[in-house]
């Protein structure tokens, strides 16, 4: 962190360049104005291209696993190129580089998902056989457990450009994260898909922070910001995925609420073909949210999710 200073930066903050990445980190911006009452000048937004943003030409699940949209900001986290990095926290691997902590997490937005349609549709009111756009290995799994007949292709791309997909035409429907709506301020009338029968992704709607774990000037500076609910539901989430070896290889959904003291973990895990599916959930004293995250997942390994996490990447479908 730079010498405090009115002349000088203060807060160098790392972040993807899509607009949603960068909304987010406007978000965290404005937020640590606020909170030390500092200039806007006493700011600056790194953006940085990762792998993710690079290669377009293959689905996200083959070219590996999450960090394909953080490694190299963590790079240039580590080198001390930025100060801190502002992450979508669905986007964060369990296992962190040595020597960075997530440890700051913003209030957590809505965790629902949308399904986009040109007319409003919801998903029950989509012909048979249309053509719905996706990435994600949860959204396509969850959709072939509810809807058969829908066909599944990968799209790619920022919030505009999956849209801009429906509206052309080249797909039938798109799903999209409540979320990111909502940051980006767009108003559709993308139909609510919630939980149980449509869970979110572990981390879905939550803005998260990265820093190097010896930086205790940064640790403080940020601190201001953190939402402590938000860390609990966050951290029981993350150790659910921990145990279950998480990455954007399985389909699988987790969901926890802190309320008064307690933590509430809901949980699922789906094959790709969408055929099977398993659920969990539990609930325990904040304290204990990691805890309770592990047991909640070794409850799905007692119904026999070994054998789901284990099948090959290609099933049929």
């Amino acid at each position: 962190m730079a010498e405090v200073d009115d002349q000088t930066i203060q807060c160098r903050i790392g972040t993807r360049g899509s607009p949603l990445a960068l909304a987010q980190a406007h978000e965290v911006r404005a937020r640590l104005m606020a909170a030390h009452d500092l200039p806007m000048s006493a700011f600056e937004i790194v953006t940085i291209k990762t792998e993710g943003d690079r290669n377009w030409s293959k689905p996200l699940a083959e070219l590996g696993g999450k960090e394909l949209f953080t490694r190299e900001i963590e790079e240039a986290l580590a080198s001390g190129a930025i100060d801190c990095a502002v992450h979508s926290a669905k986007d964060m691997p369990t296992d962190l580089p040595d020597g960075l902590v997530l440890d700051i997490f913003l209030p957590r937005e809505d965790t629902s998902d949308r399904l986009l349609t040109r007319d409003g549709s919801s998903l029950d009111e989509l012909p048979e056989g249309s053509v719905l756009g996706t990435s994600s290995l949860r959204r396509a799994a969850l959709i072939r457990n509810l809807r058969s007949d829908i066909h599944i292709v990968d799209i790619r791309g920022n919030v505009d450009t999956r849209m801009g997909k429906v509206q052309a035409g080249s797909v039938d429907a798109t799903i999209l994260a409540s979320a990111g709506l909502n940051r980006l301020r767009i108003r559709t009338n993308a139909a609510k898909l919630e939980a149980p029968h449509f869970p979110p992704a572990p981390g879905q709607g939550a803005i998260a922070i990265e820093r190097r774990e010896a930086d205790e000037a940064m640790r403080s500076f940020l601190s201001p910001l953190n939402h402590e609910p938000t860390t609990i539901a966050l951290k029981c989430e993350r150790a659910f995925l921990a145990r279950l070896d998480g990455s954007c290889r399985t389909p699988m959904a987790a969901h926890a609420q802190a309320v008064d003291g307690r933590v509430a973990l809901s949980a699922t895990i789906l094959g790709a073909d969408g055929k099977d599916r398993m659920d969990a959930d539990g609930e325990a004293d904040a304290d204990d949210a990691t805890k309770l995250g592990q047991q909640v997942a070794d409850q799905l390994l007692a119904k026999g999710a070994r054998a789901i996490l284990d099948r090959p990447l290609h099933a049929e479908v």
